[in-house]
């Protein structure tokens, strides 16, 4: 990778059995705390383009747009980290959505993702960072595009509410911790360097 190319990371929140999300829970699932939306706030400082799907687009757009106004239920910190989303480069892979977007700095891609993301690698500088978008994550790291696997894993086990199974349809992946973190001594950040690989190692002898 030339210097000038930008690097691409997976990021994700995730429940300890592996879910995006659950049935009946609020985001976070209700477990962020003062640390981990601080850090949020200076990660969007960050030279980063945020790339996403449309169910993605539809979701954060409202939520950011809902934050910027007053009485919206979020907290101070929630509706810094929401509303701080309008003024970061966002990238929007869709074929359903139409231009103009809506959303303050936001370009849309309706051709194939990958195809894309390679090229926008070459072009681009910076990180280039997903939100959400479970299968377009899944896509990019089984077409070995990814630089960095980062999680944020939360506390909770959500076998009977979960949904958005994350590593369903992902390849066998060899990870590189590089750095770790804890937030509010609960939440832990786990970031990796990925490697697609065909299957399990040779067994070690000896």
């Amino acid at each position: 990778m030339s210097e000038s190319a930008a690097t691409l990371m997976v990021d994700l929140i995730i429940s300890l059995d592996g879910y995006a999300s659950a049935e009946g829970w609020p985001g976070w699932w209700g477990l962020e705390g003062p640390e981990y939306l601080a850090w949020l706030e200076e990660e969007g400082k960050k030279d980063f383009t945020t790339l996403m799907g449309a169910n993605t687009y539809r979701v954060m757009s409202s939520m950011s747009e809902e934050a910027s106004e007053a009485g919206s239920g979020f907290s101070e910190e929630e509706g810094a980290s929401l509303s701080g989303l309008a003024a970061m480069p966002k990238i929007v892979f869709s074929s359903t959505l139409k231009e103009p977007l809506a959303w303050p700095n936001s370009e849309l891609i309706s051709g194939d993702a990958v195809k894309a993301v390679r090229e926008l690698k070459r072009t681009r500088t910076g990180t280039l960072s997903t939100l959400g978008s479970l299968s377009l994550c899944r896509s990019l790291l089984t077409a070995g595009l990814v630089d960095r696997f980062r999680l944020v894993v939360f506390p909770v086990i959500t076998g009977r509410t979960g949904s958005e199974r994350i590593y369903d349809g992902y390849p066998d992946v060899a990870l590189e911790l590089v750095n770790s973190r804890t937030f509010d001594g609960r939440s832990q950040l786990l970031e990796y360097i990925p490697t697609v690989i065909d299957g399990p190692p040779p067994a070690r002898r000896g």
